[in-house]
């Protein structure tokens, strides 16, 4: 997939291309479904398929004190746009120059003279161009007139089992993600994703409480990508730099049995091979954490011997839980 950073970066003489325009924020099955039809048409063409997505978010440009929680890093983002089958993934820099811009000319610079779209895939309820003055009709009435088509798709549904949503069904999206994490409700997140819940960071030393317990974690960092779910103990999985994949207990939240916690992510990694347990170091690591289940929320426990107690059946439903997920969802 090509990758430019900014419409400088694109080879003169690029395209043709079939575009679309979005922020992909978690990249779920609704994206998914646009990207295919994407694809699709620019195959139909013999184009390239070009993605067109901003960085920051444009609600952290314009309203960055309301602005939601992102569901993924860039880098995720990134990745998992590259997976779709995409030919190039143009991430403008967004800022209020940008957002001044008016719709044609936004359509004309950065659709036309730079990437040469033959086609523009876009929903019935996009906005564009300087207040957002842009929509579908003003898309079409550019297309007629700068020789593009538009093609228009519609909301993929909460059945999550077809392209169109049905009268009065919730389409999927990044907000209906963001509840579910919010909630801790990471096997909703997963079936409207398809796939895990992740988040990434560097892994850092902690207060070593869990080592001191028997049960050693992975701290991620405080700045680590991904949207934090809720409170709460979890099963799931921690794939190191090297790209294995571990079973993991994950904890989130700040620990109620010791005062004094700052709300924090650690995985502790189960069912390392004996000879490497004594050399099994993570810190320094990027890693990534994927959220499968959640197992129960925070509670205060009456000392280290009940909590200790619980971790035991926190690793064991762990154990039970990874050997029993199916990988696929829908």
């Amino acid at each position: 997939m090509y990758y430019w950073r900014d419409l400088a970066d694109v080879p003169e003489g690029f395209g043709p291309a079939v575009v679309t325009i979005g922020n992909f924020d978690g990249v779920h099955r609704g994206h998914q479904s646009v990207l295919q039809q994407l694809v699709e048409a620019a195959r139909e063409r013999d184009a390239a398929a070009v993605v067109i997505s901003f960085e920051p978010h444009p609600a952290q440009v314009h309203r960055p004190e309301s602005a939601p929680e992102l569901i993924m890093g860039l880098q995720d983002r990134v990745e998992t746009l590259a997976d779709t089958g995409i030919d190039g993934l143009l991430m403008m820099h967004y800022t209020l120059d940008l957002a001044a811009q008016t719709p044609e000319e936004f359509v004309r610079s950065v659709l036309v003279d730079g990437l040469r779209a033959k086609a523009v895939v876009i929903g019935h309820d996009v906005r564009f161009g300087r207040g957002n003055s842009g929509d579908l009709s003003t898309m079409q009435a550019l297309g007629n007139q700068l020789g593009f088509d538009v093609i228009v798709i519609d909301d993929f549904g909460s059945n999550l089992q077809g392209k169109t949503a049905a009268a009065g069904e919730r389409r999927c999206s990044s907000t209906w993600v963001r509840e579910a994490l919010v909630a801790g409700d990471v096997t909703t997140a997963a079936r409207i994703l398809g796939r895990p819940h992740r988040m990434r960071g560097e892994v850092v030393h902690g207060a070593a409480r869990g080592r001191a317990l028997g049960f050693p974690t992975a701290n991620l960092a405080p700045e680590s990508t991904g949207f934090i779910p809720a409170d709460g103990i979890y099963a799931g999985w921690l794939i190191d730099s090297s790209q294995v994949r571990w079973p993991a207990a994950i904890s989130v939240g700040s620990n109620p049995t010791f005062e004094g916690v700052s709300r924090q992510v650690e995985a502790h990694v189960i069912d390392r091979p004996v000879e490497e347990i004594d050399v099994f170091d993570l810190y320094g690591q990027t890693v990534i954490v994927e959220f499968v289940r959640r197992l129960r929320g925070m509670v205060a426990y009456r000392g280290p011997e009940a909590l200790i107690d619980q971790m035991r059946l926190d690793v064991a439903q762990t154990r039970t839980v990874l050997s029993t997920e199916q990988r696929a969802y829908g």
